[in-house]
C-alpha cells in the first residue's frame, strides 16, 4: 500500500481553508498512486487555538466536515486520516478519524496522553480504546503525537497485530529528537511501519519541527521530510515486513513474567 504524508504549516481557525487544501493534497496524492493520505494532528482547525476556539470549532465524528472529507475521499479514490476537535457528550477530544476510499468511516481515535497545559486546557483525555482497523489488507493502529512517546502504546498495538501505526502529530522544537529517533525506534522495536505526519512552520509561539517520516520495521526511513511544506510518499512492503520479523524476533523472545510490575501503579 502506498501512503502519502502531508506536512504543512497549520492554518488555524480556518476550517474551510483546510478543507480546500485537503482537497488539493488528496488529488495530488491519488495522482501519485497513494491509497492513503495522512494529515497532521488537529488538521481541520489548527492545534494551538485555545480552549474557546476548540469548543466552538469542535464537531461530531459524523458532522459536516466528516461528510465533506468523505466526499473528497470518494471523489479521489483515496483513504484519508485527519485530525480534528471532536465534540462528544459535552466533552472535546483531540481526535483523528480514518475514512476509506469510498468515504466510509473506519475508525475514530481520541488522544489518550495529553501534553502539558496546552492539551489539558483544550481537551479531555481519551480512554484506552485502541482498536485495530483494516485497510487494503493491512492492519492499522492509530495514535496521536505525544501518545507515541510512551512505548506501551505502540507495543500494545503491535501485540494486537498492528502492521502499521499512523501518528498525526504537532511536534515542536526543541523535541526534534522524537521525530528523528523515537519514531524510528518505535518501528524497529515493534517490527511494524510507523507513519508520522507533522506540521512545519509556526503557530503563535510554537515552532514545529517538521521531519515527517514513514519508518519501516527494519529501522529504515522510506520517506522523510525536512522542514518545509511537502507531500511525501512511501510504499509499505509486505516482504520487507516479513523478512524483518524473521530476523528480529523480539516478540518470540519476550519474557512477559519479568514485566508484570510495569502494570502496577
Amino acid at each position: 500500500m502506498r501512503i502519502a504524508l502531508y506536512q504543512c504549516p497549520p492554518l488555524p481557525l480556518d476550517v474551510d481553508g483546510n478543507l480546500q487544501r485537503l482537497a488539493r493534497q488528496a488529488h495530488l496524492a491519488a495522482q501519485q498512486g497513494a491509497e492513503l493520505l495522512v494529515c497532521p494532528e488537529m488538521f481541520l482547525t489548527g492545534y494551538n487555538i485555545g480552549a474557546e476556539a476548540a469548543r466552538d470549532l469542535a464537531q461530531l465524528r459524523d458532522g459536516p466536515a466528516a461528510s465533506q472529507i468523505a466526499a473528497l475521499a470518494q471523489a479521489n479514490g483515496i483513504a484519508i486520516l485527519y485530525g480534528y476537535p471532536e465534540r462528544h457528550e459535552g466533552q472535546v477530544y483531540n481526535a483523528v478519524q480514518l475514512l476509506d476510499a469510498k468515504g466510509n468511516a473506519l475508525g475514530n481515535y481520541r488522544k489518550t496522553h495529553l501534553y502539558g497545559e496546552l492539551d489539558r486546557s483544550m481537551f479531555s483525555a481519551g480512554d484506552a480504546d485502541c482498536p485495530l482497523l483494516e485497510l487494503n489488507g493491512w492492519r492499522l493502529g492509530l495514535l496521536i503525537c505525544y501518545d507515541v512517546e510512551f512505548p506501551e502504546n505502540t507495543r500494545r498495538l503491535a501485540l494486537a497485530g498492528a502492521e502499521v501505526i499512523l501518528v498525526p502529530t504537532a511536534n515542536m522544537a526543541p523535541y526534534d529528537f522524537v521525530a528523528e529517533v523515537t519514531v524510528r525506534a518505535r518501528a524497529f522495536e515493534n517490527q511494524c511501519y510507523v507513519a508520522y505526519a507533522n506540521y512545519c512552520g509556526s503557530e503563535g509561539l510554537i515552532h514545529y519541527c517538521g521531519l515527517s517520516s514513514l519508518c519501516a520495521p527494519d529501522g529504515s526511513r522510506i520517506a522523510l521530510a525536512a522542514q518545509d511544506e511537502v507531500l511525501i510518499l512511501g510504499t509499505l512492503d509486505r516482504q520487507l515486513l516479513d523478512d524483518s520479523r524473521a530476523i528480529n524476533t523480539y516478540f518470540a523472545d519476550r519474557r512477559v513474567e519479568l514485566y508484570s510490575s510495569l502494570t502496577d501503579d
